[in-house]
């Protein structure tokens, strides 16, 4: 008994020693390098970071006409701002997750919060053509959008989590952590900035820019010889749109610093398991939960934007607006953590045994080892060739698998390299290759991607014929062999 009470009592030490997000020790060499530059991104102080105010806002659903509980809105009108996380009360580990998991429902875009009485009032009645349009969860929810209470009254704010790594499934339940598989949560953020008149379409609203300059802002990557994201500062609002929407579909999505030329898939989060960086090209590593609340903290309200000299904000843009407090981004970060795969449908057989001979065989292992099928290694981009420095630091299989490098060498994502992705959950992502060109293993296998009339049925851009390059393991391998190896990982 005392044993199990002293074990108790060092777990609860464990979790509640909160680690500092914005810890300038951890931050010095937590990003990667960028291609091009061999700097690392620049980061707000320890002590701007903590300057700014705390923000630490409840959220309430949105609900389309006639879905909401009785009398819904009137209590909405009459609740005093109440805070998000109350981590006093948390005193062991599943407390803190649970917590995680209200942070991870309830966290909002702070830069998409309005409090215009009209819009209010539109989303109250929900029944405006644009509004109507975006078809709610089958719990009555709106996707995407929630309304938040402050010291300025009610207002309506955007998901943040859940904007992106939320599927709901057939039987009406939810997945957390994968790319969400459909557009609604995006389309109602898109209502909210058209209704806002947001410039640029990009993930944060910038004061003092016009649409080209915006989307400029959001992606532009100066230091590369020939920048293509230079053409949007000159580009008419109809090609932005084109543009921006051609990256734009199930489980993707342009996002701040990456690119609308060079989009990639939302990453799967209980892929993180096993992994040692974070997001497709290593921009940053994981070396435990404290890097995590660094990341959300970093893409939901600290991204300071400088590379090198090239700082992409103004000097107006480039401050931190607030933060969150660490016991909210530690709470985040341990429901993450323990986010779990879906019970697999796909059972072992003697197809699946065959094709675990294959995996074997053809030296799948070399990359794709461990419980979690990754050695959580980085991987080269065509082209790039590694100092003897960042051998020596960095984790990384220095040999090239010959996957398209634009997002690796063209962008702000760049380091270069890419993160060898785990095959654990392949059979429920839907997506496949950094940037979700093709969406199923039988496509991802087919030799047919590597010619360049091939028509991926996943990201294509702009045009409809393009060739999918790169991981050409296992497209030599004859039908049997391949339908084996597919029964395989699908079991994984």
């Amino acid at each position: 008994m005392k044993l199990a009470m002293l074990a108790f009592c060092f777990s609860f030490l464990a979790v509640a020693q909160v680690p500092k997000t914005w810890d300038e020790k951890q931050l010095k060499d937590w990003s990667t390098p960028i291609a091009g530059l061999g700097v690392r991104p620049g980061h707000f102080t320890e002590e701007e970071y903590y300057a700014s105010p705390v923000d630490n806002y409840r959220t309430y659903p949105v609900y389309a006409a006639g879905r909401g509980p009785e009398g819904y809105f009137e209590r909405l009108k009459a609740l005093k701002p109440a805070r998000l996380i109350e981590p006093e009360k948390l005193k062991t580990r599943a407390q803190w997750i649970a917590a995680g998991k209200q942070v991870w429902e309830g966290f909002d875009i702070g830069a998409f919060r309005m409090w215009d009485p009209t819009l209010v009032e539109e989303f109250r009645e929900a029944k405006s053509k644009r509004i109507a349009r975006v078809k709610p969860y089958s719990d009555g929810r709106i996707p995407g959008v929630r309304w938040i209470v402050t010291e300025k009254g009610l207002g309506l704010t955007a998901e943040n989590c859940t904007g992106c790594h939320v599927r709901e499934l057939t039987d009406g339940k939810f997945l957390n952590g994968p790319g969400t598989d459909d557009l609604r949560a995006f389309g109602m953020q898109g209502v909210m900035a058209e209704a806002a008149k947001v410039p640029g379409m990009s993930t944060m609203p910038l004061p003092g820019d016009d649409d080209q300059r915006g989307m400029w802002r959001s992606f532009a990557a100066p230091w590369v010889k020939g920048d293509v994201h230079e053409e949007l500062l000159t580009m008419s609002e109809a090609d932005l749109g084109k543009r921006f929407f051609s990256a734009m579909g199930p489980n993707q999505t342009p996002r701040w610093s990456g690119s609308i030329f060079y989009p990639t898939k939302i990453p799967d989060l209980i892929a993180l398991k096993g992994q040692k960086f974070i997001d497709h090209s290593g921009v940053h590593r994981y070396r435990g939960t404290g890097d995590l609340m660094r990341y959300a903290a970093l893409v939901s309200f600290a991204d300071r934007s400088d590379f090198g000299p090239h700082q992409m904000l103004s000097d107006v843009q480039r401050k931190v607006p607030f933060h969150a407090p660490d016991e909210l981004l530690y709470a985040l970060a341990l429901f993450v953590e323990s986010l779990e795969a879906p019970v697999n449908p796909n059972p072992r057989g003697e197809l699946s045994e065959a094709g675990q001979k294959v995996f074997a065989r053809e030296g799948c292992a070399g990359c794709h080892s461990g419980p979690n099928y990754t050695n959580g290694k980085l991987t080269l981009a065509s082209g790039f060739v590694p100092s003897k420095e960042m051998l020596k630091e960095y984790d990384i299989l220095p040999v090239s698998v010959g996957t398209d490098p634009g997002l690796a060498l063209k962008t702000r994502k760049g380091t270069g390299m890419y993160k060898i992705p785990s095959l654990r959950g392949l059979w429920y992502r839907g997506r496949y290759m950094h940037d979700g060109s093709v969406t199923t293993l039988e496509e991802m296998f087919d030799a047919n991607r590597l010619k360049p009339e091939f028509v991926p049925s996943g990201f294509k851009g702009l045009d409809k014929n393009r060739a999918v390059p790169g991981h050409e393991f296992g497209l030599k391998l004859n039908d049997s062999e391949r339908k084996a190896l597919l029964a395989f990982l699908r079991t994984l």
